[in-house]
Parts: C-alpha cells; structure tokens; sequence
C-alpha cells in the first residue's frame, strides 16, 4: 500500500514547492525582524561584555515572547479577516 502524497490534491509539486519557499522566506524575515527590533530595544549600544548582561537577557526574553503574541493575534486577524471577506465575496 503506498504512503500518502504530503502534497494537498490539486496541487503541483512546482506549486508546493513554491509554497514551501515563500513560508521559508517569510520565515527568515519574520526572525529577522524579530532579532534586529529586540536586539535595537533591549542591548546596550556600548558592549561592556561579551555576553548579555541579567536586564538585557530579560528584556530579550519579554521582547520575544512579545513579538510572537503580537504576531499570533495578527495572523488570527488576518486570517478572520479574509474569510470573512471570502464569504462575503461567495454571497
């Protein structure tokens, strides 16, 4: 008996592939973003030391955790947001 395909039906291989590739790339920008907006707010511009100091680690980590709600509750409004202009698009 053969596995099940990962690709959805109706789907090209071509098409996952570029599905795939544009979730990586947002991927990248979103961590990206996410380094250079907590590293701007919580690092001290002079470095003092070679490792985060307690407050800086602290601030990361808040910083972080932050970023990633904020971007949970945009992907849930977005998503909200298009089905609902979807139905009323089918309407």
């Amino acid at each position: 008996m053969a596995s099940p395909s990962p690709i959805p039906t109706g789907i090209t291989k071509d098409q996952a592939f570029n599905m795939a590739q544009t979730e990586m790339e947002y991927r990248v920008e979103l961590f990206n973003k996410l380094a250079q907006t907590c590293f701007v707010k919580c690092v001290d511009k002079r470095y003092k030391e070679a490792d985060l100091n307690m407050g800086e680690n602290s601030c990361v980590d808040r910083c972080v955790s932050k970023y990633w709600q904020v971007t949970k509750a945009l992907v849930l409004i977005i998503s909200f947001s298009t089905t609902l202009i979807l139905d009323i698009i089918i309407l």
